[in-house]
């Protein structure tokens, strides 16, 4: 069986939020999708999986609902779920930037680029590209020369910005993110702040990936995705490995968690170190009474 896999955004105002959570909720659990989905007052923002039939029927429905005809997804293609549950939450934007005085995309913004123009202005000298994405995204992959916020979370990247400006000021300045949301308000943010100059890459990182003409040039390294694929490939014409293992420095794309669950963190790390080193980050996580490699391998003493 085909399963396809969503990933979309929509700035449209919903008068109530929590009603039209409730009510989608109902219908994705009727259709049988799952995936996560944000409501605010702003908008949604969402990714799912289900079979072709389901998804074509899902973008169909969102697409009749007044307010989102003009909405876009960005499909891929699985064998697969990569969603264990369905998830729809209010939220007090479809992305956290978390500005005092909000940025409404609909009246400032980037100007959009199209892939093949995104990939022409990449090769200007000129030009600043700056993710707009958390560290351990970047880690995994991003565009040559870009630069990397020094952020977990995307609420930071105001006050990183503030302490860079220099960077930035009297350039032109390129933003990209995974499908396109988070650069609607971050290219909109910089403008507010004197950069006068600013493009978005229109589709983000995935449409990037699959343009006929521009194949994904350019980027190195993967696309981090939030689902259990973890990463997609982007460039198809000369791609490369820039993730690097947390023990060894060696390549690596393989992503896990610290087994620590007070920790959690994500690291880069093969299948060999992840056993060498018992799942866990530092020694300190290794040695934690909670340690959830060290619970699930000693339990399988007694299987």
């Amino acid at each position: 069986m085909k399963f396809q896999v969503l990933l979309y955004y929509h700035y449209t105002p919903i008068d109530d939020p929590e009603a039209f959570a409730e009510t989608h909720l109902k219908y994705c659990k009727t259709l049988g999708v799952l995936g996560r989905i944000i409501i605010s007052k702003e908008g949604i923002n969402g990714t799912l999986s289900g079979t072709i039939e389901q998804t074509e029927t899902y973008m169909k429905d969102l697409k009749a609902i007044s307010g989102f005809e003009a909405i876009s997804f960005k499909i891929d293609e699985d064998d697969q779920h990569v969603f264990h549950r369905i998830s729809v939450k209010v939220k007090n934007e479809i992305v956290n930037l978390g500005l005092d005085n909000d940025i409404n995309p609909h009246e400032l913004t980037g100007t959009y680029l199209e892939p093949i123009d995104y990939f022409e202005k990449l090769q200007d000298p000129n030009v600043v590209i700056v993710d707009a994405r958390n560290d351990y995204e970047y880690d995994l992959g991003h565009f040559r020369n870009a630069i990397k916020p020094d952020i977990k979370h995307f609420r930071e990247i105001p006050s990183w910005f503030r302490k860079h400006k220099q960077l930035f000021e009297g350039k032109t300045v390129l933003t990209y993110c995974t499908g396109g949301v988070r650069c609607e308000k971050w290219s909109g943010f910089l403008k507010r702040e004197g950069i006068e100059d600013v493009y978005q890459l229109k589709g983000g990182i995935v449409t990037y990936g699959k343009d006929p003409k521009v194949q994904g040039q350019l980027w190195e390294g993967a696309c981090y995705v939030f689902d259990s694929r973890i990463r997609v490939p982007v460039n198809r014409i000369d791609p490369v490995i820039v993730g690097k293992d947390h023990f060894t420095g060696e390549p690596c794309e393989r992503y896990i968690n610290c087994a620590n669950p007070t920790c959690n963190k994500q690291i880069l790390c093969s299948k060999e170190n992840e056993v060498k080193f018992r799942g866990s980050c530092c020694e300190a996580c290794r040695r934690h009474p909670l340690n959830r490699y060290e619970i699930r391998t000693s339990s399988r003493i007694y299987d």
